[in-house]
């Protein structure tokens, strides 16, 4: 009875771990799609966009690659096709139908690849000319991207379960608690050196921070604590095994030394993510502030646009 209970809660992990293999290949192929076209219109276009554009209309490329060209034209209207796809991530919070086909993490991953894509090929069909209202509508497409970056960055550091539920702080101390007693447990780093490499800064020094601040400190411990880990591996490591992993930056063939400062990493990260919990969050909730006119003001930039060159006879 309890052999059979027990097989049956295990299950649902095998189709969910296929699950998530395939919406990586998916993603994989996706974004190198994207970027072998981005690459191929480069290449094949670089001798154009670097002429001075009063010298553009002699080149043969020209009715090509301008904004109303074959190829231009075309650049766009996929661009155009991808944001609108991108719109879908917030639309999935409205539409009770949307909310129930695929995970939210799964829908945040195109979301972003989406978003980082189609700004690419937008620029190509406009042949890098940023002037009058589709400069404005360009440029109002950046800070859009920008500040989705910025989002991401966000939305990453608030801890979350399987379900894209997040996690209380009881949740992430028992969290915490389990990595802790895993590092006592293994005897491959010191406790001292693992104090001493990935130190964090005081709980009553984060919350004098200002926000802007907070954000700049989380960047900057998440940019130093590869070269922790690093500093960790050269330590523990003998002159020829720095040469060869090139100073720490590869990995050991030392399993246990690489468990232990995979497990030191990890326990790293979950720290400073419950220290700056309150900031991250206050930091998100504006981020939405901001986020969402950019939204709406690039949408509507692109709707006027789109209703210019339609009325123009470019379609």
């Amino acid at each position: 009875m309890n052999e059979s209970i027990l097989q049956a809660a295990r299950k649902p992990l095998i189709p969910q771990f296929d699950a998530e293999k395939r919406h990586r290949l998916f993603l994989l192929i996706f974004v190198t799609l994207s970027a072998a076209l981005a690459v191929l219109v480069s290449i094949r276009g670089l001798p154009y966009y670097l002429l001075d554009p009063a010298q553009r209309p002699l080149s043969p490329a020209h009715l090509r690659l301008k904004p109303s060209g074959t190829v231009g034209l075309r650049l766009g209207m996929v661009g155009l096709a991808l944001f609108l796809l991108v719109y879908l991530y917030p639309l999935r919070k409205h539409w009770s139908w949307l909310a129930r086909m695929g995970k939210t993490k799964h829908w945040l991953d195109y979301h972003v690849a989406l978003g980082l894509i189609a700004p690419i090929l937008i620029t190509f069909h406009s042949s890098l000319k940023f002037q009058g209202f589709a400069g404005m509508a360009y440029w109002t497409m950046a800070a859009l991207v920008l500040s989705g970056l910025v989002g991401r960055y966000l939305y990453a550091q608030i801890p979350k379960s399987l379900e894209a539920a997040e996690m209380s702080l009881k949740e992430l101390e028992e969290l915490r608690s389990q990595l802790t007693r895993q590092l006592e447990g293994q005897k491959a780093l010191p406790v001292s050196d693992m104090n001493r490499v990935f130190r964090l800064p005081e709980i009553e020094k984060v919350q004098r921070m200002t926000l802007l601040r907070a954000l700049a400190m989380m960047v900057s411990l998440d940019f130093t604590r590869p070269f922790a880990s690093w500093k960790v591996r050269c330590r523990q490591t003998g002159t020829r095994t720095r040469i060869m992993t090139i100073g720490g930056v590869l990995h050991t063939h030392d399993v246990e030394l690489e468990r232990a400062i995979g497990i030191l990493r990890k326990q790293a990260m979950l720290s400073k993510k419950i220290l700056f919990l309150s900031k991250t969050q206050r930091v998100f909730h504006l981020w939405h502030v901001v986020h969402r006119p950019f939204s709406y003001s690039f949408a509507i930039l692109v709707a006027v646009h789109v209703t210019v060159v339609v009325l123009l006879g470019y379609f």
